[in-house]
C-alpha cells in the first residue's frame, strides 16, 4: 500500500518519471528473481546443515 501511495505522489508531481518507474518496476523484479531464489536455497541448505549438525546432541537430550 505505501509503494502504491509513494507512487500517486510521484505521479502527481512528475508523472513521466512515475510512468518510467511503473514500466520498469516489473523488469527490475524478473531480473532481482534468481537472485532471490539463489537466497533462499543457500538458507535453506545452512538449515539443514544446522539441523544435521544438532541431531546428535538432540537424540541424546532425549534419552
Amino acid at each position: 500500500m505505501a509503494k502504491f501511495l509513494v507512487w500517486l505522489l510521484l505521479l502527481f508531481f512528475c508523472w513521466p518519471l512515475a510512468l518510467l518507474a511503473l514500466v520498469l518496476y516489473p523488469i527490475a523484479w524478473i531480473l532481482t528473481l534468481p537472485f532471490r531464489l539463489v537466497g533462499i536455497t543457500v538458507g535453506a541448505v545452512f538449515e539443514l546443515l544446522g539441523a544435521i549438525i544438532t541431531l546428535p546432541a538432540r537424540v541424546i537430550k532425549r534419552i
